[in-house]
């Protein structure tokens, strides 16, 4: 082999060298990028936290004006964020906002079923459902639907295209509406004053709240269910496709400023009839307590610290797992408080007085992680995994 030869062929190899140096410096921020296995979303003042749910670290700092509210998007990517400009969307894996909205004042209402994801936007009145899935190919095409009267509502759409929708002013909210996947009204009822909050239980039986108990939609039809008393209000509701049980919040002070229930409602939507469960004596909880478990047990938060479990057929709290340290709900709906979600067999629990999130195995009731953050923790959510 000649000097030449050989010489060449170490200007190559140092060419080849210096081409995989480029490549590799120029894939490093790719490769350095940050990602969240599982994100759990946890809104402070200035922005949202995202965590990693199964390390229980910080992995972005979402930079966020204005009081901010979580809700999950139906996907393993996408959390929904209610701003001052609209339903926002946020990658939760890389930690950053998406350019898909739905602008419009007082977002309100997320609500999941099925393969539908529901935005009620309170100022325009009007309703946004798409399919989740979309969401990693831009802004879904979606179903629009716009309701007479802007109002504090909320809507669900059915399996089979049926749109359930709240009737109400800016002053008085009456009941509730069905309307088929054209558009047209199929049925109606306004037995239900005060109308709030939604859950959908087995079978795809919906309840609504009311000032005086409960509206069910089922088999096509409204049918009310009293709440025991004149003032017997229920708002707050969480449903399971494992149970036909709904749970609610129960309150029966109409004069209350701010009213910390003793006690708890289970609607049976087979019986059409709802229980009343006190809690523990001294305790409350607050409307950010209530969750499901992964067989349809009944979760709720106390004031006490603990996370009572519910059995909803038998109407009794057989568990009460300590988690946080005893707290008082406070008067304003948009200070921090404890609160949980629950993903499967986990629920991920917020504690503002420690700054801390706390990872609870509910097959075992026991805390698995908890990590601290800088800012105080309002309000929780995350990703589905399915």
């Amino acid at each position: 082999m000649s000097d030449r030869t050989i010489r060449g062929l170490a200007a190559a190899a140092a060419a080849l060298l210096a081409l995989s140096a480029c490549a590799t410096e120029k894939d490093e921020p790719a490769a350095a990028a940050k990602s969240a296995t599982e994100p759990v979303a946890v809104t402070y003042e200035g922005g949202i936290y995202v965590l990693d749910g199964e390390s229980m670290k910080v992995v972005h700092n979402v930079e966020l004006d204005g009081f901010n509210r979580v809700n999950p998007a139906g996907n393993k990517t996408n959390v929904v964020v209610s701003t001052e400009r609209g339903f926002e969307v946020l990658d939760a894996v890389t930690g950053t906002m998406t350019d898909v909205t739905y602008p419009g004042s007082e977002p309100g209402h997320v609500v999941l079923h099925g393969d539908r994801t529901i935005l009620f936007t309170d100022g325009t009145g009007e309703v946004n459902s798409f399919d989740p899935a979309e969401l990693t190919d831009g802004k879904p095409e979606g179903r629009q639907y716009k309701v007479a009267q802007p109002h504090h509502g909320v809507a669900v759409e059915l399996s089979d295209g049926t749109l359930l929708v709240t009737l109400g002013t800016e002053e008085s909210r009456s009941g509730a509406i069905a309307v088929d996947a054209q558009g047209k009204e199929i049925a109606r009822s306004e037995e239900c004053n005060g109308i709030h909050g939604e859950a959908v239980a087995q079978g795809e039986v919906v309840a609504f709240g009311c000032k005086d108990g409960v509206l069910l939609f089922k088999d096509g039809a409204f049918v009310k269910v009293k709440g025991g008393k004149a003032y017997s209000a229920v708002g707050t509701q969480v449903g399971s496709d494992a149970s036909p049980i709904v749970l609610g919040d129960y309150k029966i002070d109409p004069n209350a400023e701010r009213e910390f229930p003793g006690q708890f409602a289970l609607t049976d939507t087979v019986t059409n009839t709802l229980r009343v469960v006190p809690m523990p004596k001294g305790v409350s909880y607050s409307f950010r307590s209530l969750a499901r478990g992964p067989k349809g047990e009944g979760l709720i938060l106390g004031t006490d610290g603990a996370l009572h479990v519910v059995d909803p057929v038998s109407a009794k709290l057989v568990d009460a797992w300590p988690v946080v340290a005893p707290w008082t709900e406070p008067m304003d709906w948009q200070q921090p408080r404890p609160a949980v979600f629950v993903r499967g067999n986990d629920a991920y629990i917020s504690e503002p007085a420690t700054k801390k999130i706390h990872r609870l195995d509910l097959t075992t009731g026991a805390v698995v992680g908890s990590v601290s953050i800088d800012g105080v923790p309002n309000e929780i959510s995350g990703t589905l995994t399915h």
